[in-house]
């Protein structure tokens, strides 16, 4: 900051003494200045105006020359930019320079050059006691740093877009970096035009800073928080823009747009808008689906539930009809090799059914699933697959299939887990299962049947 107010203070330096030494220490620079006075005044005359230096026509004459001048600048600006800089970024292959261009960056330098232009030529025509003198010291002034700060700002916009179209946007956006950049160069601007109409030091304004620290503190209290939330963001690689998160304290459920300085603008699969403080994605609870799309593949997690009463012992007739379904076959082979073996062990004869070990309709239906998983094409083999049986409950027992899908966009995951469900509901009655339904039919006519 030190060095900013020393820049300043040589920069924008108006003082009478300080115009005065300048005159005498340099006898060419008060000569050229004789000359272009003495310029203006023939050419006033030759417009047919009698001009005197220092009298109100002759500022007035001056003004516009001056005005004039700077408009011609302005617009030679422009067509150098028009003809030479914009055609070479449009010949090139690069994007930097395109950036800068949608951003208005070589716009804006194009209107430095008038305020350029007003602020080396006033002091040449006009002497400090002069009223124009001040007002044109200080027009010209406030000029370049609007103009100083808006050129800035479009060059962190086009730093900015120059980032976001990089490989290093996915792993850490700098939104939040870019605004508070843009936040502290307003508040400089701010602080030296103050300093400058005032006619005050920045130094002297700066002591008096400390006295509205708190309140600033408390005015910008989302703007610290952003800042270091973002700081932790960036540095932690826990939030990117295009990460599905979703927040149920604030029913946000979709993909990041923005990560910005104050606020986070997330886009949910209703296609409404949330916007959320940016310091809530480190101090809440926030489920980060990136890792999912990264995986090779979407979790699959859903249960149907059995009716207790329709689970029972295989006989004959269904192992009969089992054996011809292709997926059951080599499991019924081992099967029946380990009841073999197992009754050997214990010498129990097959026709002993209250003593053997036999096999129940649902560990064959869990067995039937499991296999057909492993050949589903669309689920991928190298996550965990697996079905699973859960505690029962008053509603049945709940039979589990956990897998994950290859396929991770949301139409198409649907419709494969779709697909299965549909698939294992209507095998059940192959298997003597029901699924459980609290009220049905079935139960209706049950109860008609026992009375």
């Amino acid at each position: 900051m030190s060095y900013l107010m020393m820049f300043y203070s040589a920069f924008f330096s108006t003082s009478v003494s300080a115009s005065e030494t300048a005159a005498t220490a340099n006898p060419m620079r008060s000569q050229v200045v004789a000359d272009l006075v003495e310029f203006l005044i023939e050419a006033g005359q030759y417009l047919g105006m009698k001009l005197e230096q220092g009298s109100m026509s002759y500022q007035l004459f001056a003004l516009g020359s001056i005005f004039l001048v700077a408009f011609a600048s302005f617009i030679l600006a422009k067509l150098i930019l028009h003809f030479k800089v914009l055609r070479l970024v449009s010949r090139s292959n690069n994007t930097w320079d395109d950036c800068l261009m949608e951003a208005g960056v070589f716009r804006r330098i194009a209107r430095i050059v008038p305020g350029i232009v007003v602020y080396t030529t006033y002091s040449l025509f006009f002497e400090p006691e002069d009223k124009l003198y001040s007002l044109l010291a200080n027009f010209s002034a406030i000029y370049l740093l609007f103009t100083a700060w808006r050129t800035l700002s479009g060059s962190l916009t086009a730093i900015e877009n120059i980032y976001s179209r990089s490989l290093l946007a996915k792993k850490a956006p700098i939104t939040g970096f870019i605004q508070v950049t843009k936040l502290l160069l307003t508040l400089v601007l701010i602080f030296l035009l103050l300093s400058l109409l005032l006619g005050k030091s920045p130094i002297y304004l700066l002591s008096g800073l400390t006295a509205i620290a708190a309140v600033l503190l408390l005015i910008f209290r989302d703007t610290i928080l952003g800042f270091v939330a973002g700081i932790q963001i960036a540095a932690n690689r826990m939030f990117n823009t295009g990460d599905w998160i979703a927040m149920p304290k604030y029913e946000v459920d979709g993909e990041i747009l923005e990560i910005g300085l104050n606020v986070v603008k997330v886009q949910n699969w209703d296609k409404t808008i949330s916007t959320l403080p940016t310091y809530s994605l480190t101090t809440d609870a926030v489920k980060n689906w990136r890792g999912m799309t990264e995986s090779g593949g979407r979790r699959i997690k859903r249960s149907v539930y059995l009716d207790i009463h329709s689970v029972s012992f295989a006989d004959a007739e269904l192992l009969e009809e089992w054996e011809g379904m292709k997926l059951l076959n080599q499991y019924l082979k081992d099967k029946k090799q380990e009841l073999v073996e197992d009754r050997k062990l214990k010498e129990i004869e097959e026709t002993d059914i209250l003593n053997c070990r036999r096999l129940t309709n649902l560990g064959t239906f869990r067995a039937y699933l499991t296999s057909y998983l492993k050949k589903h094409e669309m689920i991928n083999q190298d996550l965990t697959c697996m079905v699973r049986q859960l505690k029962p409950t008053e509603i049945g027992i709940p039979l589990e299939i956990y897998c994950f899908s290859k396929e991770k966009n949301w139409v198409a995951y649907e419709q494969i887990q779709a697909d299965i469900f549909d698939h294992v509901l209507a095998i059940l009655p192959v298997f003597k299962l029901r699924a459980y339904q609290r009220v049905s039919s079935h139960n209706e006519q049950a109860q008609k049947n026992a009375q």
